[in-house]
């Protein structure tokens, strides 16, 4: 058996921050998971490190879905972020070892493939409606097949999900969480024009996508739902908080666009219901978040019963050890739907290289064994931790704003 005999964890802030886990075997094989919760990053390496690692030493290496149930099971406080973007870092990490074992790329220990790529969209957003098809004309000229929309409120000073630069975001921006002031109304008289003007400008072969944050009640949900169907969008993200997982009942009695949730998910229990009453059209949760390769590959069985489709989660706070898991994952799993991508900076590259490719609008995770990314750790040693929070809203009475 290929005996773990170390581990340890790796803090970089190459642009921004990451956690990564390396576990290493007695032969010399390692396997790397990403273990980045942002905003809260030093909880899950204090947790991987005073609470994970000194369980993992001696253990079978493959042995991946006892240690899973090891770790779940055997913490007593079981789910939340932390505990389980720890547990997925230990999970994926095992599946990096096992597929260099075997010489194979992890997505053909899942089962193969089952499409030659993986369609990702990208992010465009501006200021304004005009400066935001803009960016989503770039986009459709290197050969995106489906964009997330996103632009400012106008009156309001900034608008979350909206960047000042064209390809990278990074939302956790301030030492202390930076506040937002917000205006639903408002919100809701632009977002129609933009799909309107996006419509035009890109045509009808292209898939529009749009995420609210979480910042609409149901029956606010319901009305832009209903009020974009005519601009047929591929889905509405994360349309209200869905810890209530009854509230897309309403959501669905008014509106036949589909419905994206879950980047915030972190086990099977957060979207069961939402999946087995089909109050849901694709599932969000990814790799680092929802406890690993193993257990997303649990919810996208149950989904697949319900004809969800999945549509992981992206965005550069993902390290690309969690992007290439993602795109293994993608390329085996029966009932994909999207992935998204948010393109790293060259610094983040440089210190995780990878064999995972881009083209005309998709993704391969490439064919090394293993998860095909490694670490610069003499590298990741020069860009030290820098403490940064995600903002947080209020209303413009001054309310803070359940989102």
């Amino acid at each position: 058996m290929p005996k773990i005999i170390d581990a340890k964890v790796i803090v970089t802030c190459p642009g921004r921050n990451f956690v990564t886990l390396k576990i290493i075997t007695e032969d010399g094989v390692y396997g790397l998971g990403d273990a980045t919760l942002n905003g809260r990053e030093l909880s899950v390496a204090s947790y991987l490190q005073d609470h994970v690692i000194p369980c993992l030493i001696g253990r079978d290496a493959h042995r991946i879905e006892d240690i899973w149930q090891y770790l779940y099971k055997g913490a007593y406080w079981r789910r939340g972020p932390v505990t389980m973007s720890a547990i997925a870092a230990v999970d994926t990490a095992l599946w990096d070892i096992k597929g260099k074992l075997a010489g194979l790329p992890v997505y053909q220990l899942l089962g193969g493939a089952s499409r030659e790529s993986v369609m990702v969209y990208g992010h465009a957003n501006g200021t304004t409606i005009e400066d935001t098809v803009k960016v989503a004309l770039e986009y459709q000229a290197q050969g995106y097949k489906a964009i997330r929309i996103q632009c400012g409120v106008p009156g309001m000073a900034s608008t979350y999900g909206v960047s000042k630069d064209k390809y990278f975001y990074e939302p956790a921006d301030a030492d202390l969480p930076t506040e937002n002031v917000w205006n639903t109304s408002k919100y809701l008289r632009v977002v129609p024009e933009l799909f309107k003007a996006a419509r035009e400008a890109l045509g009808w072969d292209v898939h529009l996508l749009h995420d609210i944050h979480h910042r609409l009640t149901p029956i606010e949900a319901g009305r832009l739902g209903k009020d974009l169907e005519q601009y047929r969008p591929f889905w509405l993200e994360d349309a209200t908080p869905a810890e209530n997982q009854e509230a897309f009942k309403l959501i669905r009695q008014h509106t036949t666009t589909p419905l994206a949730v879950g980047e915030i998910f972190n086990s099977i229990h957060d979207c069961r219901e939402l999946i087995e009453n089909q109050l849901i059209d694709y599932i969000r949760a990814t790799v680092v978040h929802a406890g690993g390769i193993s257990h997303l590959r649990k919810i996208a069985n149950l989904a697949d019963l319900y004809q969800v489709r999945t549509g992981c989660h992206g965005a550069t706070d993902l390290s690309p050890v969690c992007m290439a898991a993602a795109l293994h994952f993608d390329l085996s799993v029966p009932n994909f739907g999207v992935q998204e991508y948010m393109r790293h900076t060259a610094e983040t590259d440089a210190v995780f290289p990878h064999a995972y490719t881009f083209e005309n609008g998709a993704m391969h995770p490439g064919e090394a064994p293993g998860l095909g990314v490694d670490i610069d750790e003499e590298l990741a040693a020069k860009y030290e931790y820098n403490r940064a929070f995600l903002p947080v809203n209020r209303l413009e009475d001054g309310t803070m704003f359940n989102w």
